[in-house]
């Protein structure tokens, strides 16, 4: 038996790989437009909620391999990001090969199509519902693989961005509802700019790092003050779209459980602030706080729709 298999450091690379807290928050994402439909129509049909909820994760899983793939094969890498090899796909002492990655996205990708089969055979959405999942695929693809390759854009956040914070829940929606809704809008966009703003924290730290290997990524492109001004812009555009929406049709209820969230935002503003005036940063707990941000407003509109 390969030993290497029980090695704790094998276990940390393949979970940096599957990144399951993206995992968790396509989840989060999905569930919400599951509970807007439940919210506002009648019960919900469980088995396509699970076979919509197998479709995102197989499209998480897949593009983040064929990400991570692509991604390796360029010689500008920051290596201490990435628990993959190079582009000789040998493996190393603490690295997964490259050949692996791309045949865990090609299953991945062999489930998306079963499982897109299924929906079409045993479901039979409507027309809108195939727009969403072509709209994914399409975006998916452009994100990660080339000739796009958004995601080594300095783009590709905003993309990543719009997946998560629309799509994903609008996909899940429309699954189980036959039109739009006017909360999706409401609902969607103040995540988006939460998410926009998280993705910008959790590239802070590699900054300098991705300036020497020269990975573009959307703080390389505007720069890091620029970067600075723009998160806090975000959050605060986030609640302040979360206010404005219950002028125009978004329950109280969802609005007060989503503005819970609003301390540790504030938090994340606050060390964002601090960096700008030449404070030391405290990685561990602007990564923590910027995650919890979005994670908790999502899961807080996500409870308040289900309880409701």
């Amino acid at each position: 038996m390969n030993q290497k298999t029980s090695n704790p450091s094998s276990i940390v690379l393949y979970l940096r790989l599957i990144k399951p807290l993206n995992i968790l928050g396509a989840l989060l994402v999905y569930m919400l437009g599951a509970g807007l439909a439940r919210y506002l129509g009648p019960n919900l049909d469980w088995t396509v909620l699970w076979l919509g909820l197998g479709w995102i994760v197989a499209m998480q899983l897949g593009f983040n391999f064929l990400n991570e793939f692509f991604y390796t094969a360029d010689n500008h890498t920051n290596e201490r990001q990435n628990g993959i090899t190079g582009s000789s796909g040998a493996v190393g002492e603490d690295r997964i090969p490259r050949r692996l990655v791309f045949l865990l996205a090609l299953a991945c990708l062999a489930v998306i199509a079963s499982l897109t089969v299924v929906i079409i055979a045993k479901v039979k959405p409507e027309p809108m519902v195939y727009f969403f999942m072509a709209l994914g695929f399409v975006f998916g693809l452009s994100y990660s693989a080339p000739p796009l390759n958004l995601a080594v854009s300095g783009y590709g956040e905003l993309l990543a961005s719009f997946i998560v914070a629309f799509l994903i829940p609008t996909f899940s929606f429309t699954l189980q509802s036959k039109d739009l809704h006017q909360l999706i809008p409401m609902v969607t966009a103040p995540l988006f700019a939460a998410c926009l703003a998280m993705f910008i924290t959790l590239e802070m730290q590699d900054y300098s790092a991705d300036l020497k290997t020269e990975k573009l990524t959307l703080m390389v492109r505007i720069g890091w003050r620029n970067a600075l001004n723009l998160h806090n812009l975000l959050l605060l555009t986030a609640y302040l779209l979360i206010g404005l929406a219950t002028f125009f049709g978004l329950p109280r209820f969802a609005a007060l459980a989503a503005l819970f969230s609003l301390p540790i935002g504030l938090f994340t503003i606050w060390q964002i602030w601090q960096i700008s005036q030449g404070g030391k940063p405290n990685w561990t707990a602007l990564t923590i706080s910027a995650m919890a941000t979005f994670g908790s407003m999502a899961y807080l509109f996500t409870y308040a729709f289900w309880t409701h």
